[in-house]
C-alpha cells in the first residue's frame, strides 16, 4: 500500500509526497481509511510509529471550508507534544489553505493564542489545561466540532487531566467523531472510550518491530537487594557518560533517585507527570543544553524527548512491557551513533522479566560485573596518566 491508495484530497497527497512519505506505517494503513469513513477509533500505538500523520491527514480532509468555527480539536498531554503535532499538521496542510492551525498550551502568551483563535482557527491542538482556560474565557467554542482526538491518552490521565478531558468532551456536539490514541490501555482509558465513543474500531500495532537497534550494546547488572542506587552511582562514576537517561517505573522512584543522585553530587533532574508544565520545560531545556547530565524519567514523561547524543540509557527498574524496553533504549544510538543500555536487576523475578524481554526482542543482553571502587579509581588514574602523556612531549621530540 502507498499513500496514493488512500482517498485523501489532492492537496494532502501533494504535501505528503513533498515531505517524502511513500508507504504508510501500520498505524497509518489501518487508521486512515477508518477515520475517513467517519468511524470512532481506539488506536494502541507507541510514540514514533507515525501516529500524528495517522490522525492528522484524514482530519485535514474532514474540515469543511464553508463552515466557521473549530472543527478539529487534538488534546496532547504536554506543551512539547502539542508543538510537535501543530508543526506536523501545518506541513501536511500547506496546500489546503482553508485549514487554519492554532496551538494552545500553557507557558505561552494567552493574548497571541486568542488572536490566532479569533482569526478563524479551525484545527486546534492544545493541552487540556489551556484548552479549559480558553473555554472559560469563551475565546474557544466547540459547537461546530466534527472531530475530537485524544493523543497519548494514558499520559494525560497519568498527569491528572481526566476531569478536564471529560469537561471538554461534554462541551462538544454529541454527533462528533472521537479518536483515542494511547500506548497502554488501562481501565480508565477504556471507561472514557465507553462513555464518549460510539462503537469504536480498535487498531493495535507495535513499533513495527519488537527488535532493538544493532548499534546498542546491551548489558545487565545483578544487584544485591536494596542496593540498586549504590550500583547506579558506581556505574555513573565508572563510565562517566556525558548525557544519560535513567528510567524508573514510578513517579515516587524518580523523586527518590533524583534526591539520592543530587545529594551524591551528580547533575541530575527528574521528570514525571506530576511536575508543572513550566518545570518540565525547564528540566528538558537544561538536559538538551547539557547543563543537566542525567535525566531521570518515567516512561510516559519521556515521550517527546528528542535528544540525539545520549550515551547510556539505564533501566533502574526493569520495564513492565517489552515495547517499553525497546522504546527506552532507543533513546541512545540515534542519528547513526552507537550507544549502551544498562539494566539493573535484583532477584529471580526480575531476571525472569529480563529473560522474557530477550526472548521477545531477540536481543543479547550480556551480564556485566559491577565495578568496584578500586577498579573505578584505577581507571581514573589511567585516564589521568593518558591525558598527561598527551600533554607532555616525548623525549627527543622537537
Amino acid at each position: 500500500m502507498v499513500f496514493e491508495d488512500f482517498p485523501l484530497s489532492e492537496g494532502v497527497r501533494r504535501a505528503v509526497a513533498e515531505i517524502g512519505y511513500t508507504e504508510p506505517t501500520p498505524i497509518q494503513a489501518q487508521s486512515i481509511p477508518l477515520i475517513l469513513a467517519g468511524r470512532d477509533l481506539i488506536g494502541r500505538s507507541n510514540t514514533g510509529t507515525g501516529k500524528t500523520a495517522a490522525f492528522s491527514l484524514p482530519a485535514i480532509d474532514r474540515i469543511d471550508p464553508e463552515t466557521e468555527g473549530v472543527q478539529v480539536l487534538v488534546l496532547c498531554p504536554t506543551r512539547e507534544l502539542a508543538m510537535q503535532a501543530a508543526a506536523e499538521v501545518e506541513k501536511f496542510s500547506r496546500y489546503t489553505p482553508w485549514v487554519k492551525v492554532a496551538a494552545v498550551y500553557g507557558g505561552a502568551s494567552m493574548e497571541r493564542q486568542i488572536h490566532q483563535l479569533k482569526r478563524g482557527a479551525n484545527f486546534v491542538i492544545g493541552t487540556p489545561g489551556r484548552v479549559m482556560d480558553h473555554l472559560r474565557r469563551r475565546t474557544l467554542r466547540l459547537s461546530a466540532l466534527r472531530l475530537a482526538i485524544l493523543d497519548e491518552a494514558d499520559e494525560m490521565l497519568d498527569m491528572g487531566f481526566r476531569e478536564d478531558i471529560e469537561t471538554i468532551l461534554s462541551q462538544t456536539p454529541a454527533e462528533r467523531q472521537t479518536l483515542l490514541f494511547s500506548v497502554t490501555m488501562p481501565e480508565p482509558i477504556l471507561e472514557i472510550a465507553r462513555t464518549y465513543q460510539r462503537e469504536p474500531e480498535t487498531v493495535a500495532v507495535g513499533s513495527g518491530s519488537a527488535r532493538t537497534a544493532e548499534n546498542i550494546e546491551q548489558f545487565y547488572f545483578d544487584c544485591p537487594m536494596g542496593r540498586k542506587m549504590d550500583v547506579l552511582s558506581l556505574l555513573l562514576a565508572a563510565y562517566d557518560p556525558a548525557r544519560s537517561i535513567v528510567f524508573c517505573n514510578t513517579k515516587k522512584m524518580v523523586d527518590e533517585l533524583t534526591a539520592y543522585l543530587t545529594e551524591a553530587g551528580y547533575q541530575a533532574e527528574g521528570i514525571h507527570g506530576d511536575l508543572r508544565q513550566s518545570a518540565r520545560t525547564q528540566v528538558m531545556a537544561a538536559f538538551k543544553a547539557g547543563r543537566t547530565r542525567i535525566l531521570i524519567a518515567t516512561d510516559v514523561a519521556a515521550r517527546g524527548i528528542d535528544v540525539d547524543d545520549v550515551d547510556i540509557v539505564f533501566n533502574f527498574d526493569v520495564p513492565l512491557d517489552t515495547e517499553f524496553y525497546v522504546h527506552r533504549i532507543g533513546r541512545t544510538a540515534r542519528a547513526g551513533r552507537s550507544g549502551r543500555a544498562f539494566t539493573l536487576i535484583s532477584g529471580r523475578r526480575q531476571f525472569g522479566q529480563l529473560r522474557d524481554i530477550m526472548a521477545a526482542t531477540g536481543a543479547v543482553i550480556q551480564r556485566q560485573e559491577i565495578p568496584s571502587r578500586e577498579e573505578i579509581l584505577a581507571r581514573r588514574r589511567e585516564a589521568f596518566a593518558a591525558e598527561l602523556a598527551a600533554l607532555v612531549p616525548t623525549e627527543g621530540a622537537e
